[in-house]
Order: C-alpha cells, then sequence, then structure tokens
C-alpha cells in the first residue's frame, strides 16, 4: 500500500459483494473496520461475526473517528456519511482504489467483460489454489469451491474481477488481463456504446509493459480492443473456437454431462479438459483460465483436475432444490446475452423438460436502453413471469416498466407479477411435475425460488 493501513476503515455500502471483499481482506490482515448498507445480509453478518462494526441505514453518527472512508461507487455525494467525512477533512476514496492498493505487491490477474468475469476469475482463482499457490482473490460472486468471494492468500498472484461500472477497472495495472467479451451495458453511466466500448480500450493499455491481454476474437468488441491495442509494448493472445486463435478449444462436444473439448496452443495439442457446466460460452471461460493458468507455470493436469471439479460461481445456473417433481435453479443473467446463454445452456442440460422462467429486471435504465432485446430473448422457454423491476433507486421510465415488458414479449407469452409472492404462486400455477423453473436477474429474485419449494412441498 501507498502506506500501512492502521484503521479504522469505514466501508460506506459495505454489504455489497465488492465492498464486502474488501472488508473481509482488511478484516484479515487485523485492520479495524466498520461500514453501513440500507440492510443487513449474508455479507453484512460474515463481517460482523469477523469483527467488523455494522449499521443499518447511512447516518453521519455511523461514522466515528476513521482514518479512511471507502465508497461504493453507487452512493450519492449527498450521502450523510460521506459528506460528514468530508466536512471533517478524512479522505474518501472509491471502491476501486481501495481494491488498487490492496493489491500492491501483488502479480495481478484482471478478469474483464460484459459476461463471464465472475465464472472465469473463480476458475483461475480456484486453479490456482489448487496448484498450491495460495492466490489472493476478489471475485464478485461467492466460489463454493473456494468457499467465499474474498481471500488475502500468501501468494505472489492476485485474481481479480475487474468490474468496467464507472470505469472501476481503469485502476488496475494487471500483469495479465483477460477480456472476454465487449457489448454495451451500462449506458446509463457511459452514454453510448463507444464510449463504453473505448473504457475497455483504456483497460487494455493498464497492462503492464511485457504483461499480456488475452481476448476472445469469437467475440466482435473483444476483438476490436485487441485490434486497437496491437503488440507494443503489451503481448497479445487470441483465444476461441472458431477461425485461427492462438488458444483453441477444438473437437467441443456438449451434452447433460457438460463439455469435453481440447485445448490447442499455437496449433500444438496442450491436452483435454472436461467440464461439468454446459454450454460454449463456458467452454470459452474455461479455455481463457486455463491459458491463464498455464502461464502462471501451473501443470495442465493439474487444471484438467481442478476444471473438472469446478462447480461454478453461485448464483451462476445454480440448482436451488427439487419439489412436486419441480425442479428449482437461480442465475444471476440480467443481459439479453446471458439470458440466451442461460436458455441455451438450460436446453441442452433439460432437453426433454418443461421450461419456465422467473425474470426479475435489473434496473429501468437497462431494460430502456436494451429494450429491443429484452423483448426477444427468451426463445426456448416455455412460459415466462416478469417480476416487477429491482429499481437499484432508480426511478420509474414512463413506458418501460416489467408491466410494459411483460406485454410487449410474445415469445412465450408473459405473466406480470408485482411482488414475489404474486411471482411464486404464477410460477407453481404453471407448472407441472417434470417441469425446470429458472429464477433469473441480478436483483433479489433469489428469494423467489426458496418461496417456490417450500409451497411445493
Amino acid at each position: 500500500m501507498n502506506a500501512p493501513l492502521r484503521g479504522p476503515v469505514h466501508l460506506v455500502g459495505i454489504g455489497g459483494m465488492h465492498m464486502s471483499a474488501i472488508g473481509q481482506l482488511l478484516l484479515e490482515r487485523g485492520v479495524a473496520v466498520s461500514g453501513s448498507d440500507l440492510r443487513p445480509s449474508d455479507f453484512t453478518a460474515r463481517l460482523q461475526r469477523m469483527g467488523a462494526r455494522v449499521f443499518e441505514g447511512h447516518d453521519a453518527a455511523n461514522l466515528g473517528e476513521p482514518e479512511l472512508v471507502v465508497t461504493t461507487a453507487a452512493a450519492q455525494d449527498d450521502n450523510p456519511e460521506l459528506a460528514e467525512a468530508r466536512r471533517r477533512g478524512i479522505p474518501v476514496i472509491l471502491r476501486a482504489e481501495m481494491v488498487a492498493r490492496l493489491m500492491e505487491g501483488k502479480r495481478v490477474i484482471a478478469v474483464a467483460g460484459a459476461h463471464g468475469k465472475t465464472t472465469t476469475s473463480s476458475l483461475i482463482a480456484f486453479i490456482l489454489a489448487e496448484a498450491g499457490l495460495h492466490p489472493m482473490y476478489l471475485l464478485g460472486g461467492e466460489s463454493p469451491d473456494l468457499g467465499g468471494h474474498a481471500a488475502w492468500g500468501e501468494g505472489d498472484w492476485c485474481v481479480v474481477e475487474a468490474d468496467e461500472y464507472k470505469r472501476a477497472f481503469h485502476e488496475y495495472e494487471p500483469e495479465i488481463a483477460v477480456i472476454t467479451n465487449v457489448e454495451p451495458d451500462h449506458l446509463d453511466y457511459y452514454g453510448t456504446a463507444e464510449a463504453y466500448h473505448e473504457a475497455f480500450t483504456v483497460f487494455a493499455r493498464k497492462v503492464r509493459p511485457g504483461g499480456l491481454l488475452l481476448c476472445c476474437a469469437d467475440d466482435p468488441g473483444a476483438r476490436r480492443v485487441s485490434d486497437i491495442v496491437g503488440d507494443d509494448p503489451l503481448r497479445q493472445e487470441t483465444y476461441g473456437a472458431e477461425g485461427v486463435r492462438f488458444w483453441m478449444a477444438r473437437d467441443i462436444t456438449l451434452d447433460d454431462e457438460g463439455a469435453h473439448f481440447t485445448v490447442t496452443r499455437g496449433g500444438t495439442p496442450a491436452g483435454q479438459l472436461h467440464a461439468t457446466i454446459p454450454g460454449t460460452h463456458f467452454v470459452l471461460n474455461t479455455l481463457a483460465a486455463t491459458a491463464v493458468a498455464l502461464h502462471a507455470g501451473v501443470p495442465f493436469e493439474t487444471i484438467a483436475a481442478a476444471v473438472a471439479r469446478f462447480r461454478g460461481a453461485r448464483r451462476r445456473f445454480e440448482r436451488v432444490g427439487e419439489a412436486a417433481g419441480v425442479l428449482v435453479m437461480d442465475d444471476y443473467a440480467h443481459h439479453p446475452t446471458e439470458v440466451r446463454n442461460t436458455i441455451a445452456t438450460a436446453r441442452r442440460r433439460f432437453p426433454e423438460r418443461r421450461l419456465i422462467g422467473v425474470y426479475q429486471p435489473h434496473t429501468y435504465s437497462r431494460i430502456a436502453y436494451l429494450w429491443d432485446e429484452w423483448t426477444r430473448c427468451w426463445d426456448g422457454l416455455d412460459e415466462l413471469v416478469v417480476l416487477e423491476t429491482y429499481a437499484a433507486r432508480e426511478a420509474p421510465l414512463p413506458g418501460r416498466t416489467a408491466r410494459d415488458l411483460a406485454g410487449a414479449i410474445t415469445n412465450p407469452g408473459a405473466h406480470y407479477a408485482a411482488n414475489f409472492d404474486e411471482a411464486a404462486n404464477e410460477a407453481i400455477a404453471l407448472a407441472r411435475p417434470g417441469d425446470v423453473i429458472f429464477t433469473i436477474g441480478a436483483g433479489d429474485v433469489t428469494e423467489v425460488g426458496p418461496m417456490i419449494l417450500e409451497r411445493l412441498r
């Protein structure tokens, strides 16, 4: 770090995925932590067990006497804790800057992309851990294989999910960077697709001289970044399953038991992998993780064993439970491309079963700027329930509400549900034994699955 942190450190938005990871890492280093969030969660409970002081709600009185305040990018400038810190001259920094400070002295592997970065970074961290390299990691989702979403790690490597929201990933200077794909998102912040693409180009140029940039050339957006950046002063390698790539996934077989494929490196076979999660998108994420791990010196045999055991990140094609012959699954998909991938994977995994989706839109702005895509990304589902939007502090946009979206979706016909209770009841009414219900979205729709199971029982 720039200077040793003695603490306390106060975290505004401590219950968020990335902010709670910071809190955990600080506590593991013996730094006193306090923080606040709008409501308690499993993450805040875990931090409290580790010794953090956590407040529900935001109030200037929560601040105490911290040495430093770290804030989530989602907090507004008029947040009373931020206002009080600035009034008292206490330094305030954004989450990404704090992550960069925590990673100082580590060999950083940063994974960026509109989709797939949580799974890819989780798999990289798991492979390095299985190889005995004791990595530090900060992930955007909980890993059942690693037992959480953050750990200090005493090894040289650090794996970080490089989030593009508000250009957070520009704070990092990785030794190895992965770009899984670039497909416009967060346009409420970036404004235009061009500005979004430019942010990834800037991130790619943050790779340290002599470092490595791995881009999925099967994705037009990532390939465009690769073409713009060129090779100087960093090294580039492409990966994919199409055309000619440096890293290739060949002879891909997808079935209900997962994916089998051969990895080639510069045209030379490196070995075969079996992943338990089906889907071409997961094959590409696994290929990227394999390339990174080989560059880190992990033997292919160790990689293959880790890939075969990897269960994925939580809320990524996750089994919730089964009751009355109905299987309930959960997935974090909150972009039309992610939804299509989830449905395609579900069709391969459950080829003979009816699929019912319970979808919670995530923010009014994302629904608005991707409206046309949201109305036609549901092919493959037999039934769809659209839950009221997870607003994340946004105000509704006229003509772009969840009810409007349900009315605009024609394949399949969609049913609107105003709340969790209605969504659970509607899904149960639509389901019959043998069906699979997927709860889908980045908000708190994950609470609907257990409600469905309880009522079915």
